[in-house]
C-alpha cells in the first residue's frame, strides 16, 4: 500500500465569474523514502495541490476524487479529523516565511505548539525540543534566540525555522513549496542540503515544488510537469530531462539558459520563448490546455481531452498527436533537456540514483 494516494483529485475554486478547475484530474502515488516533484508555470496549480494535499484549500473551494494517507480517505474529513494529521502525519514548509509565521509570537512558541498538540508535551519538555530543533537546522545560540521573533531573523534563519517547524513531529510526508525562493545562492545549497539529509535520515516522503528545474533535477527521483492545473508529463526525473516528450516541456528547458549560454551570448541575444501566454482558469480550453501556444495543434486538440502515451520506464505524457510530437523529439539529441549543474546544487548531487549532469548535452 502506498504511503500516500492520488486519484482524480481535483480542486474547483467558486469566484464572482463562475467555477474554474484550479487543479484538474491529478493522479499520483508517493511511499516512504520516495521524492517527487511538480514544475510548472506560476498559476499551473503546484500550490493549490499542496493545500489541497494539507487540507487547507481556499474557502471558495471544493476538493473531489480521492487523497488516501496510509489507506485513509481524507477527502471529505471534518476540520478537526485534518488538525489531527496536518503537522503531524503531513507537513509543508510554506514559500514565504515571513507570511507564514505569526510575527506577534515567539518563534519557540510556534515550534512548540505543534509538540504540544500532537505529542502531549509539557510547555517545558516542548520548549526544550523547539530549541534542539533550532540549533539542528543551524540557527546559531539557538537557546538565546528561541525567544526571538521572526523579524529579528533573516530571510534563509527564516526559512529554517520554517523547516524546524515542519519537521517538529517528524511527519510521514514532507511539503517544500518553493523553498529557495527569494535565498542566494549560499543559503539556497544549505537548505537543499538540509532537506535531503533529514529526508533520508527519518525516510519520509518528500513532494518538491518549483520552478527552477535545476533543483527538480538535481533533488528528486520522479517529477510531475503541470499546466493549466493538470499533468502533461510525469515520470522518472532523469527519464524526463533526458527526453522532454511533451511539446511544454521541451519549451521549458528550451527557455532555461545553461551555463555557457550565461557567459558566451550577447545581449541581443535572446532565449526561445513560448508564443503567446498562459490562459487564466476560465479561458482554458475544453480539451488540451496547451493548445493554442503548441505548434502541433489541430482542431481536435482544442475540443477533445488528450489521451495519455506511455513511453519507456514509466515515462508518459498526454497528447492527442503523440506520433508527430515524438518523431520530432527524436531529431533531439539525448539529454537535451538536462539543466547544467548550478552553483546551488550540492557536491555529489544525484539524479534518481546517478550522478548529477556537470555539463549540458544539446539544446538549452
Amino acid at each position: 500500500m502506498p504511503l500516500l494516494e492520488v486519484s482524480h483529485l481535483r480542486v474547483d475554486l467558486h469566484t464572482h465569474r463562475g467555477t474554474a478547475a484550479a487543479v484538474r484530474d491529478m493522479t499520483f502515488t508517493l511511499d516512504r523514502g520516495e521524492t517527487l516533484g511538480l514544475i510548472g508555470e506560476s498559476g499551473c496549480g503546484k500550490s493549490m495541490t499542496a493545500l489541497a494535499l494539507m487540507g487547507l484549500a481556499p474557502e471558495n473551494a471544493t476538493v473531489s476524487g480521492s487523497l488516501k494517507l496510509e489507506g485513509r480517505e481524507l477527502i471529505g474529513l471534518h476540520d478537526r479529523d485534518w488538525r489531527a494529521i496536518r503537522g503531524y502525519q503531513v507537513a509543508m514548509i510554506f514559500q514565504e516565511p515571513m507570511t507564514a509565521l505569526n510575527p506577534v509570537h515567539r518563534v519557540g512558541a510556534q515550534i512548540a505548539e505543534p509538540l504540544r498538540l500532537h505529542q502531549n508535551l509539557s510547555s517545558n519538555a516542548a520548549r526544550e525540543k523547539a530549541i534542539t530543533l533550532l540549533d539542528r537546522v543551524g540557527i546559531p545560540d539557538a537557546a538565546r534566540r528561541v525567544d526571538s521573533f521572526p523579524h529579528q531573523f533573516s530571510g534563509g534563519q527564516r526559512q529554517r525555522i520554517m523547516i524546524a517547524m515542519a519537521l517538529a513531529c517528524e511527519p510521514d510526508v514532507l511539503i517544500a513549496d518553493e523553498p529557495t525562493t527569494a535565498l542566494d545562492v549560499t543559503v539556497q545549497k544549505q537548505i537543499l542540503g538540509l532537506i535531503r539529509e533529514l529526508v533520508t535520515e527519518r525516510g519520509m516522503a518528500l513532494i518538491l515544488i518549483s520552478h527552477d528545474l535545476g533543483l527538480i533535477a538535481q533533488n528528486v527521483q520522479r517529477m510531475l510537469v503541470m499546466y493549466g492545473g493538470s499533468v502533461v508529463e510525469s515520470g522518472p526525473s532523469a527519464d524526463v530531462f533526458a527526453r522532454p516528450a511533451h511539446p511544454y516541456t521541451r519549451g521549458l528547458m528550451a527557455a532555461r539558459p545553461n551555463m555557457q549560454h550565461r557567459l558566451v551570448a550577447h545581449r541581443s541575444e535572446r532565449l526561445p520563448t513560448i508564443p503567446g501566454s498562459v490562459p487564466d482558469l476560465f479561458s482554458l480550453p475544453p480539451g488540451c490546455p496547451f493548445a493554442g501556444r503548441c505548434a502541433y495543434t489541430e482542431d481536435a486538440c482544442v475540443t477533445q481531452q488528450p489521451p495519455t502515451v506511455p513511453l519507456q520506464g514509466g515515462h508518459q505524457f498526454v497528447c492527442r498527436r503523440a506520433d508527430v510530437v515524438l518523431a520530432a523529439t527524436e531529431s533531439l539529441p539525448v539529454g537535451a533537456g538536462l539543466p547544467a549543474m548550478d552553483a546551488t546544487a550540492p557536491s555529489g548531487a544525484v539524479i534518481a540514483g546517478k550522478p548529477a549532469p556537470t555539463t549540458r548535452a544539446g539544446g538549452a
